[in-house]
């Protein structure tokens, strides 16, 4: 049962919560270990969350699910676990997270606290309007990049959050969200409404549009980051600039794949799969570093 219950909590899809570093690295804390301890802190806090959620998710879809060809595998669809044992194992994990927020600060476990009811309205209603999905999804990972600053806030209290990285967060995020949906579409074919009923107010041609404009403004909105003066001045170089081209490659190679492949219905196992994204992910992460911490 705790091998169906740790599968139940997508361990895979943790990836998402590293966001929760981009405070650290963005704001030159990257070489603090007490940051990074509580930025650790973070994901952990995060993950668990996000678990808790997938498992009420799951608990609610559990008849949609089981005639989905993916999804049907899930531990609670499949039987492996029990609804019961799902219920049971929801407050001790909501309890380690409210544990570590209560070491990180007042100001992270509201974010924390925020997405939780913010998944559970997407959960219980808000994922079945148009649009609305898509958004919420993209919503989350602001809340993500939110919590990444404000646990810092207790040890460096002049810590300020770039309304930059919430920009390019919200339209990055969107653009995987529109990807998600545009993939399901294709996958499912005329059987997609029994699978997920909000996609019966999709076409491939309207999701084809909107991913067009998110990706458009994802690139332009962190291309505009990297020379806004005050970056400029912040990190003392305008050689961020030149991190763009990594950004631009991994949303084009992000496209492709949602034409070409058939595994973009998961945004995460996509980036652990993906060798010429992963690639691309990496050497962006050792720019950066490079460029705000080695800077001459």
């Amino acid at each position: 049962m705790i091998g169906a219950l740790v599968q139940e909590l997508r361990p895979k899809q943790w990836t998402k919560n590293l966001l929760l570093f981009a405070g650290v690295i963005f704001s030159q804390h990257l070489t603090n270990a007490g940051m990074l301890l509580r930025a650790a802190g973070g994901f952990v806090a995060f993950s668990l969350l996000a678990g808790c959620v997938y498992v009420l998710n799951d608990l609610k879809d559990v008849e949609a699910d089981r005639r989905h060809p993916l999804k049907r595998k899930r531990p609670i669809a499949s039987g492996r676990l029990s609804p019961a044992a799902a219920w049971g194992a929801l407050l001790p994990l909501l309890a380690i997270v409210g544990a570590i927020a209560t070491w990180l600060g007042s100001s992270f476990a509201w974010v924390a606290a925020f997405y939780l009811a913010f998944n559970l309205a997407y959960t219980f209603g808000l994922k079945q309007l148009v649009l609305v999905d898509v958004f919420f999804v993209a919503i989350g990972f602001v809340l993500r990049a939110i919590a990444g600053v404000q646990l810092m806030r207790p040890v460096a209290p002049l810590t300020m959050l770039s309304p930059w990285l919430l920009v390019c967060t919200f339209f990055a995020a969107l653009f995987l969200a529109l990807a998600k949906r545009r993939r399901e579409l294709t996958n499912a074919g005329e059987g997609a409404v029994q699978q997920r009923a909000v996609l019966d107010h999709y076409s491939p041609e309207l999701v084809d549009g909107l991913l067009t404009v998110s990706a458009a403004a994802s690139l332009m909105g962190y291309a505009l980051y990297t020379i806004w003066p005050e970056t400029v001045a912040k990190f003392h170089t305008g050689a961020l600039l030149y991190t763009v081209p990594f950004v631009a490659y991994g949303i084009f190679r992000y496209f492709y794949l949602v034409r070409a492949s058939e595994t973009t219905e998961d945004p995460s196992q996509v980036l652990l799969t993906d060798r010429p994204l992963a690639g691309c992910v990496l050497l962006y992460l050792v720019a950066v570093v490079v460029i705000i911490y080695f800077r001459t």
